[in-house]
């Protein structure tokens, strides 16, 4: 990598709070806060709206939505494709 161009790459705590999950990993983002973490050293923290904790795909909650309904509803409304 060419030197001087590139941002520190360091340990980071990403957290996500709707969930009460944390991990820490290496990144080139920064945060304001610092966290302790468990292995007795301090890390910048970064809070995150989703992660793998809390996502619908991850977690098994996603939903199926019903575009067949959707799709008759539409063409009830509008009428059919091949009503041109």
């Amino acid at each position: 990598m060419k030197p001087g161009i590139h941002p520190p790459y360091r340990p980071v705590v990403f957290r996500d709070r709707s969930a009460d999950f944390a991990f820490l990993t290496r990144s080139t983002m920064t945060g304001d806060k610092t966290i302790e973490w468990e292995d007795g050293n301090t890390y910048p923290v970064v809070d995150v709206e989703i992660s793998s904790a809390s996502h619908p795909f991850y977690t098994g909650t996603q939903r199926v939505l019903d575009t067949a309904g959707r799709v008759e509803r539409f063409e009830r409304r509008y009428g059919s494709r091949g009503a041109r």
